[in-house]
């Protein structure tokens, strides 16, 4: 079993969706990531919070096996999202950014996590996400995620350590802005053209698509009873992937477990978007992950007569 280092924000966020509202829960990409990839393999998380962040949540992580080591607590109120988003919530509506001490965040790669093999590279600046990168030995496997504010300002740099990593995991939207085309297999190859040879698309409800080698996957969305909140959804797909790969005694990228890896990071989703934050995630067992990873199979199986 190999390790992950992640880096994106720890934070809170502030939620309003047709089923109810929050406010300041604990969010953040990193958050999202490290304790969905936790129930599979070791994480060593990078991110900075404020004074403000509860100390007991960080011994939470630490329980879950998460190396907390590389989170930095400085001066000042940690980042917080504020966000609403409609009946479809496929889409939220940012209403407030306060970045905090984020703005000021120079992640620090401890030399303890430089020989770590797998690398997310969450949604932060595209200088920040290569710094990191560079900073690792020599990782087998590095994702990148990423948002429209980035893809609208910092295109180049964003492509330029996008072509760095093995992967890209993103939503449909910003596939499109990212590469200037509609259409998804189109905008397949342009990513590969960069160098990418792994493209994730994530679809909210409607699942995932993988682009491997020239081949298509595609996980429908798991029809649930009760949706609420699909805040860090993405970032929970992005750690049932990532830690489903790095749990593999032998490192691969076949398509077998490319496949199942994408399976995992839809069965992680659909365990978070069922409450607000991450309630369900720390209330999960392995047997419960199991189980929802073979309803995913027998919703996708179908025998010709």
């Amino acid at each position: 079993m190999s390790s992950i280092v992640a880096v994106g924000s720890l934070a809170f966020d502030s939620i309003e969706t047709p089923f109810g509202k929050t406010d300041k829960i604990l969010g953040g990409s990193a958050n999202y990531f490290s304790l969905a990839a936790s129930y599979f393999a070791p994480v060593r998380c990078i991110s900075v919070v404020g004074e403000d962040f509860p100390k007991e949540h960080l011994a939470l992580l630490q329980s879950r096996g998460i190396d907390t080591k590389g989170i930095r607590t400085e001066k000042g109120k940690t980042f917080h999202w504020s966000g609403k988003y409609s009946f479809d919530l496929n889409e939220a509506q940012t209403l407030e950014t306060c970045l905090n001490v984020f703005e000021r965040f120079e992640p620090e790669v401890l030399d303890g996590y430089r020989d770590s093999e797998f690398v997310f590279l969450g949604n932060i600046l595209p200088s920040l996400q290569a710094r990191v990168l560079s900073h690792m030995r020599q990782p087998k496997f590095a994702a990148i995620d990423t948002m429209n504010f980035w893809i609208e300002g910092q295109r180049q740099p964003l492509v330029d350590v996008i072509s760095q990593c093995h992967a890209l995991i993103i939503n449909e939207a910003e596939l499109r802005q990212l590469t200037k085309t509609y259409n998804v297999v189109q905008a397949a190859q342009i990513v590969r053209s960069w160098g990418p040879q792994i493209l994730v698309v994530k679809r909210g409800e409607y699942g995932a698509m993988l682009f491997d080698h020239g081949e298509v996957f595609v996980v429908p969305g798991l029809p649930l009873a009760e949706v609420k909140d699909p805040t860090g959804a993405g970032d929970t797909f992005a750690g049932g992937f990532m830690g489903y790969l790095a749990s593999q005694s032998q490192f691969s990228l076949s398509r077998p477990v490319l496949r199942q890896a994408v399976v995992y990071g839809c069965v992680m989703a659909s365990f978070t978007v069922q409450d607000f934050g991450f309630k369900d995630l720390l209330k999960l067992t392995k047997e419960q992950i199991e189980e929802r990873y073979h309803r995913f199979v027998d919703l996708t199986s179908f025998h010709l007569r």
